[in-house]
């Protein structure tokens, strides 16, 4: 079992395309591009229940989920309310299975975040 995997999250919404995801763990990226209409915050949900989800079925041990969505990731760990318009992603990610140990979920800069680099390489195709 692995112990305390990093896994990078980011979302993003374009007019164009709607919601995209992305997650990078050990350097292998997941990318998702098809979630539909929305915006950028559910977007960000959905790749933090994106990232939890690939933890909780690796049985990644003690993981880090780290993100550049300062907001999400307040929500998501308690110390900032979720508005009403995240209620649903927020209870979604509640009730999602947890992989053994400790999830810590992290701000990163977006220039450190991988999956947001990631989901920028697609934006430059």
């Amino acid at each position: 079992m692995a112990r305390g995997v990093k896994i990078f999250f980011d979302g993003g919404y374009r007019p164009s395309t709607g919601m995209e995801t992305a997650i990078v763990v050990g350097g292998r990226s997941f990318i998702r591009r098809d979630h539909g209409a929305g915006n950028s915050m559910a977007a960000e949900w959905l790749a933090l229940i994106e990232a939890m989800r690939h933890a909780s079925e690796r049985a990644l041990v003690d993981p880090v989920l780290l993100g550049d969505a300062a907001a999400v990731i307040a929500q998501a760990n308690g110390t900032a309310r979720c508005p009403p318009s995240c209620a649903d992603h927020l209870r979604t990610f509640l009730a999602l299975p947890r992989p053994p140990g400790r999830v810590r979920i992290r701000y990163v800069k977006r220039s450190q975040n991988l999956a947001g680099i990631a989901l920028a390489g697609l934006r430059d195709r």
